[in-house]
């Protein structure tokens, strides 16, 4: 009897520890001072950012009442990353980050400011924003993978992965308060005024940037000027099938499965336009609902310590599989809880994705490799862009929705038969063990 007694765990106790345990790993990093200071300084300007991008697009659908030339602002954003993404990745390993990115949030503040001039003044056209999308673009070629890798410096190399979800939380916890504000502006005193709270946003991580104590930094060694290293980068990549697949992957869901503000605009104007809510205010209440399931996706993967190619590519293959379902929604209740399915498989698959492949990468590489994972992730922008607002200008919201899920799911299955049978090679060649 003793020895069965002591064999059953004391109720509550270990579920209580089993609970301490995952919400300590899922918050791990911020016992690093330092990232406390960099995310909260990250969910300031974040909120800006969803603020200004949903006014962006709203303001683009005003100015020429179409969804096309929404893609077409979102192309131009991302084109040139597509043109020069991998060059931002080179200035991510040679520079210090911490003064890069104080260059870079500069500049996006000075942008967000002349763009809310012109539009508060009246004189705004839609050239202006397509002109600012492309500044804007210029500026996010050298930022994105700095911002990425720059999180290895703030916090230990067993933080890393967490961190990078807590940033992708924070970032969709922002979506719930962005969206929202911003369609209030909207409907009140104008998308300008939104543009100029972004603006101002950006004083948060130059202020944070500058409070991080330099000394608790983890140095990564910069890398010095030699002929060839975007070559040696791909190389790099193409010798690691695990680190090529998962960016391929995270390629074709980028430039097809990320096109919610087309689709959202469309859906929010087109399939329930006739609602109580006004058209606004509703493509901010479908941001707000996907960043729900966004920040409960990131924190999902915030909790993995190791997840496998084989989860990242179910992952993309459920985020295809409920973009499509949210396209067939019969109304608006059944739609509302797809786009939170959506948001949960999404932001796990893109927090898997992303830490994974800078835990997979050497250090004095992680900066081009990072930017061709950027390169693949938003540079098919100015082809799926364009692409999905035709489909949903000719054929309605609903088939430019149903293929934004279809395209990923796709590549996801041809991925997963490709690994299955490699790996059916390899067991057949007795490189590893059945």
């Amino acid at each position: 009897m003793t020895t069965a007694a002591a064999d059953i765990p004391v109720s509550g106790t270990t579920s209580s520890n089993d609970s301490s345990r995952r919400l300590g790993s899922t918050f791990a990093a911020l016992r690093v001072p330092n990232f406390r200071i960099y995310v909260s300084a990250h969910a300031v300007a974040s909120t800006g950012t969803w603020m200004q991008n949903i006014a962006l697009e709203w303001l683009v659908l005003e100015l020429s009442g179409s969804p096309a030339a929404v893609g077409i602002t979102m192309a131009l954003q991302f084109l040139p990353m597509l043109l020069l993404g991998m060059y931002g990745g080179v200035i991510a390993d040679r520079y210090p980050k911490r003064v890069v990115l104080m260059i870079t949030q500069s500049l996006n503040g000075i942008l967000s400011g002349a763009l809310a001039v012109l539009t508060i003044t009246g004189h705004v056209r839609v050239e202006h924003v397509y002109l600012f999308a492309l500044v804007a673009g210029l500026v996010f070629v050298v930022d994105n993978p700095t911002r990425q890798v720059f999180v290895n410096e703030v916090v230990p190399d067993r933080y890393v992965r967490n961190a990078i979800a807590l940033n992708a939380a924070v970032f969709q916890t922002s979506r719930l308060v962005g969206p929202a504000v911003a369609g209030v502006m909207i409907a009140t005193v104008g998308s300008g005024w939104a543009f100029a709270a972004n603006a101002l946003s950006y004083v948060a991580p130059i202020a944070g940037l500058l409070l991080i104590r330099s000394a608790d930094l983890i140095r990564t060694q910069r890398v010095e000027r030699a002929p060839g290293q975007l070559r040696s980068a791909l190389r790099y990549v193409a010798e690691r099938p695990y680190v090529a697949w998962t960016i391929v992957l995270v390629g074709v869901v980028g430039t097809f499965g990320l096109k919610f503000p087309v689709v959202l605009t469309a859906m929010a104007d087109e399939t329930f336009g006739g609602s109580s809510i006004g058209g606004a205010q509703l493509y901010g209440l479908f941001n707000v609902v996907l960043a729900v399931g966004s920040v409960a996706g990131a924190l999902i993967a915030g909790g993995r310590t190791h997840p496998r190619l084989r989860t990242i590519v179910l992952t993309g293959a459920a985020f295809g599989a409920a973009q499509f379902a949210a396209a067939l929604a019969p109304g608006l209740g059944v739609f509302l809880a797809a786009l939170v399915a959506m948001g949960v498989v999404n932001l796990a698959f893109q927090a898997m994705a992303n830490s994974s492949v800078q835990s997979w990468v050497d250090a004095d590489v992680r900066g081009r490799v990072m930017s061709l994972y950027m390169l693949a992730f938003v540079g098919g922008t100015p082809l799926g862009g364009p692409m999905v607002g035709w489909i949903t200008d000719a054929f309605g919201a609903r088939a430019g929705m149903a293929f934004c899920g279809l395209i990923p799911l796709l590549a996801a299955v041809v991925i997963a038969v490709v690994l299955a049978r490699h790996a059916r090679a390899e067991r057949a060649a007795g490189l590893v063990p059945a």
